[in-house]
């Protein structure tokens, strides 16, 4: 048995002494290995900022193309090439993993944690969003960058029309990309739900913290309809399955509407979280409570729905039915009213406060401005008639910016201004910072707001140069100029960041007299963040940080100790915050950068076709990650252990829903999203693309009907397994039995993709195909988890009370099964299905 009891009080400095050996990283090139969540936010907020940079670079080249007419600035395909690598960048590499490191940095300093719930998996994220990136960006020095728009339409990306690398680039990076984004919306997702402060029940969190939650749910089920048309269109672009090849049975419009099922919700997704930290901005300098606590929360739910139900939003000139196109147009028009609400709230809070102005409040009033008229254009492109006037045309762009920089990027400075004191430890020199927000303001508006006049006299987007009689000429000069004005207000306020870091006056704490935890720290923050953790009996966004500071640092809260060298925080109720359980975190590490490294070297394989290279590669990644699990938890039965204030709890390792249980549930979850992405493209090309029916219908019935009574096989056999375990009867066999199990359905998955005719041939065997391999993918899943639980056991880290192993490898066995049963019927019904087709043709 392990010790249960806390170690002795120790005075505050030699407290924070003995946590800072514990939490911190080491120097040099153990930077490297860091795992700690400061450090890695401020990585991400830092590396978006560059790829920032870079974009705003590639946007400068655009305007100095467009600046007269028949420009030879640079030529088509160089122009293709800069304005999709400049929404790329900026959408995909900037505007994701900014909100992400925001996140990251602040959720648990809010929440009155210690950390996030998977500091690993962080790193791991960081990494490949850093490799990815830089694959995607050094293609430009090769002239091999995406140059089919950042959207990458079919049939202009496919193969036969972007014969190089191109194409595949922005598949791979944008795909490596986004898997790691899904990862930290699950992170994201876990650490609000269930590692808070005791005593902060849902309704209590402050308002950013709802917005990430709300956030990292659209993450989690928005971006998978992405992940799997990237993937469709690489195979289709490696191995010619014709999934958007409208002569064999496929149709460009699925890639369409996989797009923008990520797309809009894409849009809001950027969005929320730059409105929760407006959130917790205005408060502060309109000295009150927030107006409407309860209502912005109803809001930015319900705006979380519709945002899912607006993607054909993005497509009303493709010959959508009139019904649709009616309920989509008002869909997008409703989406107004939750924004609405948000912007009424925040303009009563001001009103009925006692505003004092400071450097954030002017990107704050900026915010307003530029973001009202982006919301007016959307509303009136959200009507048919005047979107398939105005579709195509820079009016698009015009209001695009709008909504993206004045939801965000005006935000985000001011996110930027309000917190950089947080992680610098020093005030901002305002001598400069006036100037550059004008220049910045001015030169927006005079970029972007003239679009809409060329817009409306008829500019298509995406051309790379125009003749001089049609009347653009002035306003496509004045929008040059506008961004040049821009880009000067941006180079300011990079310098105004430098001199901030190295001039910036020092303060103790809470420099903006705010009301969240966050402030309720020395500044820079120590690595451990609380040195205790605080209990939370109102309104998180109602706090006094500059009495509870002191408290929490002199030891009188949660965990005001060191146990056995253990990086320990709290584990709470979902819904009432109520104290569940001791979080053990793992301690810094290189495994995550050697897992993204072996990641990155699997993506570069596959972009250089050098396929059995990649497939190492994908396995030496996979065995990296049994490295991770191998001495995670405990080989003890702890029992509750005293966690301060008098109060005891239970390891992590021996409690019902711990955060690696949650964390699977919403990866399925995403998972799932995928799936049924997959059954709504196969059953959308049998309903909609042209050249079907098939001339030859697969046969392999036996095949996946033999796989998938195996699956469910497995999944029973597994659940039994566990209970053997509960009950403390001896497991090992029956779990040996359901690897045995696992191997049958992967030979049988295996068959059946090699009894199939030419998947090339036609989009219904190429369908058939995608979903014999999605369950393949999952009967090797199923050995992995299989295969980790037996190799836990077998070192004593499973018990009846420490189960978790085995309890993950069961939901993903039943998750296998489920998903089994449902492809396996659509494949049997797809020839009934096809023979209505026939029929009806």
């Amino acid at each position: 048995m392990a010790e249960s009891t806390a170690p002795d009080k120790l005075s505050p400095i030699r407290l924070h002494k003995a946590l800072d050996r514990v939490w911190r990283t080491g120097p040099g090139w153990q930077r490297l290995s860091a795992v700690n969540h400061t450090v890695l936010g401020k990585r991400f907020m830092l590396t978006a900022f560059v790829f920032f940079a870079i974009g705003g670079v590639l946007a400068m080249l655009i305007r100095a193309q467009l600046a007269t007419p028949d420009s030879a600035f640079v030529g088509p395909e160089i122009y293709n090439q800069l304005f999709s690598m400049h929404g790329t960048v900026m959408m995909f590499l900037f505007a994701i993993p900014m909100l992400e490191g925001l996140a990251i940095y602040l959720l648990p300093k809010m929440l009155g944690a210690r950390d996030l719930a998977f500091p690993r998996l962080t790193a791991y994220g960081y990494w490949c969003y850093l490799f990815g990136g830089t694959i995607i960006v050094v293609s430009m020095l090769f002239g091999a960058a995406p140059n089919s728009g950042w959207f990458m339409y079919t049939p202009l990306s496919s193969q036969p029309y972007t014969p190089g690398i191109n194409a595949d680039i922005w598949l791979l990076g944008v795909t490596f990309v986004e898997i790691s984004a899904v990862s930290a919306a699950v992170e994201i997702t876990v650490s609000i739900l269930k590692m808070r402060a005791p005593g902060m029940s849902l309704d209590r969190m402050p308002l950013f913290a709802w917005y990430m939650l709300v956030t990292a749910l659209m993450m989690v089920f928005g971006f998978p309809p992405l992940i799997l048309g990237s993937i469709l269109l690489e195979l289709e672009r490696a191995f010619g399955l014709p999934f958007f090849d409208p002569t064999r049975g496929g149709d460009s419009l699925l890639w369409q509407h996989l797009f923008w099922l990520f797309g809009h919700p894409e849009v809001y997704i950027i969005f929320l979280p730059a409105a929760g930290a407006l959130s917790t901005i205005i408060p502060v300098f309109a000295q009150r409570q927030i107006v409407g606590y309860h209502a912005i929360i109803a809001a930015i739910v319900a705006l979380a729905f519709l945002s899912f139900g607006l993607w054909v939003h993005h497509m009303f000139t493709v010959g959508i039915p009139h019904l649709a196109l009616a309920f989509f147009s008002a869909a997008s028009a409703l989406v107004a009213i939750p924004t609405a609400v948000q912007i009424f709230a925040w303009l009563a809070t001001l009103a009925h406060g006692r505003p004092r102005f400071d450097i954030p409040m002017l990107y704050v009033t900026g915010f307003f401005l530029v973001f009202v008229i982006g919301g007016l254009t959307g509303v009136m492109l959200a009507m048919v008639p005047f979107d398939q006037q105005a579709h195509d045309s820079y009016f698009v762009v015009a209001h695009l910016h709008y909504v993206l920089v004045g939801g965000f990027v005006f935000p985000m400075l001011a996110a930027v201004y309000y917190w950089l004191p947080h992680i610098t430890g020093r005030a901002t020199v305002h001598r400069i910072s006036v100037p550059a927000f004008w220049l910045i303001f001015v030169g927006f508006n005079l970029t972007f707001f003239m679009m809409h006049l060329t817009g409306l006299m008829g500019m298509p987007r995406r051309v790379y140069t125009y003749p001089s009689n049609f009347g653009w000429d002035w306003l496509n000069l004045l929008s040059s100029i506008g961004g040049f004005i821009l880009t000067m207000g941006f180079a300011l306020f990079a310098v105004d960041m430098i001199l901030q870091f190295r001039f910036g006056r020092g303060f103790r704490r809470n420099i903006w007299k705010a009301s969240t935890l966050d402030w309720a720290m020395p500044t820079r923050p120590p690595s451990y963040a609380f040195a205790s953790l605080p209990s939370i009996d109102k309104r998180a966004d109602a706090i006094d940080p500059d009495s509870l500071g002191p408290q929490l640092a002199s030891g009188h809260g949660y965990l005001g100790f060191v146990r056995r060298g253990r990086m320990e925080t709290l584990g709470v109720d979902m819904t009432t915050g109520k104290l569940e359980h001791v979080v053990v975190l793992p301690n810094s590490t290189y495994l995550p950068l050697i897992s993204a490294s072996l990641t990155g070297a699997m993506v570069l394989c596959l972009l250089f076709k050098l396929y059995p290279l990649a497939v190492i590669f994908a396995l030496s990644t996979l065995a990296s990650f049994f490295f991770w699990a191998a001495r995670t938890g405990s080989k003890d039965d702890e029992g509750p252990i005293d966690v301060g204030c008098g109060e005891r709890a239970l390891p992590d390792t021996e409690v019902d829903g711990p955060t690696p249980w949650w964390a699977m549930v919403f990866a399925l979850a995403a998972n799932g999203t995928l799936f049924a992405s997959l059954i709504f493209g196969t059953l959308y090309l049998w309903l909609v693309a042209p050249a079907w029916p098939p001339t030859e219908i697969a046969s392999v019935d036996i095949l996946v009907v033999g796989a998938a009574i195996l699956q469910l096989a497995a999944a029973a056999l597994m659940r039994w397994s566990n209970g053997l375990n509960l009950s403390g009867k001896a497991f090992m066999p029956a779990l040996m039995a359901t690897l045995l199990i696992d191997l049958g359905a992967l030979v049988l998955f295996s068959i059946a993709l090699f009894a199939l005719p030419d998947p090339t041939s036609h989009a219904h065997i190429a369908t058939v195909a995608a979903l014999i391999g999605y369950g393949w993918l999952h009967a090797f899943g199923g050995l992995a988890f299989g295969f980790n639980a037996l190799l836990k056991a077998h070192h004593g880290y499973v018990s009846p009370r420490r189960s978790l192993s085995l309890r993950l490898t069961r939901l993903w066995h039943d998750y296998t099964a489920i998903t089994g049963v449902l492809g396996v019927g659509l494949i049997l019904l797809m020839p009934s299905l096809i023979g209505m087709l026939e029929g009806v043709r």
